[in-house]
């Protein structure tokens, strides 16, 4: 019997093009996955296509693309979300298993993006929690971190409407976007390298689908270190600290915090005005 097409083993994400190569902005970034066993380029990311960028030479010429749009028509080659029962984290479908099992009316599923309208911020956290996004299915919905979260982005108007942690308050993010590194929970809130490395090609095509971004904030060290290996950027040159900017290659900015958890408000490694002075810096550096 003859054997099916092979699907591909993903590989590092390749280095990102840096804004003077596309000075329109039509290209924003190199976002593209190798084939480990014969080095084809393999594109993650829904509605782009990809062509060799020219003018690179030697290991990143063989690995690098550029995303340009694609035919309307075309097949997305890899979604923005997860499908509800994503396989690709055994540990992670395990554990979502179990939860639907004591709680069948929960979400309990890989909790999706949440867009607004034209964004040019993305909020970047870890995992969902428990009983706050995993219950819900919409980010920082239901627990203190989304509390914390949705004031200061309605503090700083990236949000209009009333946030009463249900994703049926009518809230609309205005020129904001929120994911997690990880979109199912994991056990203890912990996710393994291994588990944010499957959920990386999500991250991918969420960046390639929205040009309009120009600023990140990454919470926690852990969302830092993710954003930067799906750029292409070295962590050496960017030290994750609370309340540093680092302008990167694609032209994004990266604004880190600690993570607006209960635990790190309740140990004063995070407070209220801590959290707003990164988003003063924020609003400085996009003009508002």
């Amino acid at each position: 019997m003859p054997a099916g097409p092979r699907r591909p083993r993903l590989g590092p994400v390749a280095p990102a093009i840096t804004t003077e190569d596309a000075p329109d902005r039509s290209i924003r970034c190199v976002f593209a996955f190798r084939d480990r066993r014969d080095r084809r380029p393999v594109v993650a990311a829904t509605g782009l296509t990809a062509r060799r960028v020219p003018g690179m030479v030697g290991a990143r010429a063989t690995r690098a693309l550029a995303l340009e749009p694609r035919s309307p028509m075309a097949p997305a080659p890899f979604p923005l979300d997860p499908a509800r029962d994503c396989p690709l984290c055994p540990r992670l479908v395990a554990f979502r298993a179990e939860w639907r099992a004591k709680e069948p009316g929960w979400f309990n599923a890989p909790v999706p993006s949440f867009p607004g309208e034209a964004p040019r911020l993305l909020v970047v956290g870890l995992a969902p929690g428990v009983r706050g996004a995993n219950r819900t299915g919409r980010p920082f919905t239901g627990d203190y971190a989304g509390d914390l979260l949705y004031e200061t982005l309605a503090d700083y108007g990236f949000s209009r409407g009333t946030f009463r942690a249900d994703p049926g308050d009518g809230l609309v993010l205005t020129g904001a976007l929120i994911t997690n590194a990880v979109r199912c929970v994991p056990p203890e809130n912990k996710p393994t390298p291994a588990e944010i490395h499957a959920c990386r090609p999500f991250l991918v095509a969420t960046l390639a689908a929205h040009a309009s971004l120009t600023d990140v904030l990454a919470l926690g060290r852990v969302a830092h270190e993710t954003f930067l290996r799906t750029v292409g950027e070295k962590l050496t040159a960017h030290p994750f600290a609370h309340g540093a900017v680092h302008r990167l290659k694609s032209g994004l900015r990266l604004h880190d915090s600690y993570h607006c958890s209960r635990y790190n408000t309740n140990t004063g490694r995070l407070t209220r005005q801590m959290f707003r002075d990164v988003f003063d810096g924020i609003a400085h550096a996009m003009g508002r």
